[in-house]
């Protein structure tokens, strides 16, 4: 049992040295990368309801 709870302290330590060098991006680049995730899922939204309204649409003039 001893071996395992050094491990997990031994993963905890590895993990905050990892955490250390990440290269954390600057708050202008976070605003950029979220404006940009948005614009994506809101393009992606329009997209869809539009193909969504022109499938539906079809459908209903086919079964009149």
């Amino acid at each position: 049992m001893a071996d395992g709870v050094k491990g997990i302290g031994k993963f905890f330590r590895d993990v905050v040295q990892e955490m250390k060098r990440v290269s954390w991006p600057t708050r202008k680049e976070l605003t950029r990368y979220t404006l940009v995730v948005l614009g994506t899922v809101l393009f992606i939204t329009v997209f869809f309801a539009i193909v969504d309204f022109g499938i539906s649409t079809l459908v209903r003039e086919l079964l009149g």
